[in-house]
């Protein structure tokens, strides 16, 4: 309970933070700190964090439940639409039913499920989020979440653009690059100053995204939004979380990926819905009130696991 008092206060006051700044200052500065920690903060995180990580046998179990988690949720987005059309004889838009199926599918398991995990679970297992997000989350959203959306949008795929986002990704690069040095000897300075960075960027991380709320201005669409939360929030990690014994997963790696499954919708579906017109306010909606419905759902999932 204390860690969790604990966690609540640091990412609660990160948050308010960014909020109250991103209400402050100029526009510009999110996207700015967005593009530091994106080519800079979070790739000399990952290195950092990986050196400090256990690597088990297991791991590459961590991606394949990733995609589980995925699917899981896209199909039960589309039997919940099916099921609103059969019986309140009214279909959402194709648009809208993209933006539902996404908040369904796709969790910030990056900014937001890295320090929940280290807070929460400890250095040691953080190789399991990191394993969760970037090969699993991060190509299911620049994949499946691309195909879907250009599938239901107005916009057009341009195919290059999506296989260029993937490839020139900091973030894979240094996975790749930490993995390769995780033995390596470095002068101890060295290391404890990229610790130091490492854990700077995770406060920021947690500050951008209060920024990024603090600029959200529509709350409509909220039942619609509600429905896709349950899913990607509740029913997903509750199904997929009570089969983790049978991968072998128990204990605090098993803990990882629930908090990973957990985790809000991703600020990805908002990227792809204005990429392809999709239901901005609705992917909007989503974020904020996911956010919100985290500090509820976060100890039960702890409690539970």
């Amino acid at each position: 309970m204390t860690n969790l008092l604990e966690l609540y206060v640091k990412l609660g006051g990160l948050v308010l933070v960014g909020f109250i700044l991103g209400r402050k200052l100029p526009v510009t500065v999110p996207t700015r700190l967005g593009l530091f920690l994106f080519w800079v903060g979070v790739p000399i995180s990952i290195v950092s964090f990986l050196r400090q990580s256990s690597l088990s046998g297991q791991i590459w179990i961590a991606p394949a439940i990733a995609y589980l988690a995925i699917l899981l949720g896209a199909f039960l987005a589309w039997l919940a639409i099916k099921g609103q059309a059969y019986f309140r004889k009214t279909v959402p838009q194709a648009p809208t039913q993209a933006s539902l199926i996404l908040a369904a599918m796709l969790g910030n398991t990056g900014y937001l499920g890295f320090p929940i995990t280290l807070a929460m679970v400890g250095k040691e297992y953080f190789a399991w989020a990191l394993f969760y997000d970037l090969l699993g989350s991060f190509p299911g959203t620049y994949g499946l979440g691309v195909l879907l959306a250009a599938r239901f949008g107005l916009g057009v795929q341009n195919h290059w653009q999506t296989a260029k986002a993937i490839l020139i990704n900091p973030a894979l690069w240094s996975f790749g690059f930490g993995l390769l040095v995780r033995e390596a000897t470095i002068p101890t300075v060295v290391e404890f100053c990229l610790e130091k960075f490492a854990w700077c960027s995770v406060a920021l991380s947690l500050v951008l995204i209060g920024m990024r709320l603090g600029l959200l201005k529509s709350w409509g669409s909220l039942p619609q939004a509600g429905m896709s939360l349950g899913i990607k929030m509740l029913l997903v990690p509750l199904i997929l979380g009570s089969l983790l014994p049978l991968f072998g997963l128990t204990g605090s790696t098993a803990k990882v990926i629930i908090l990973q499954m957990a985790m809000p919708p991703a600020f990805g579906t908002l990227v792809i819905a204005e990429t392809f017109n999709l239901d901005r306010d609705l992917a909007v909606t989503a974020l904020a009130a996911g956010a919100i419905v985290l500090l509820v759902t976060l100890p039960v999932w702890l409690w539970l696991f």
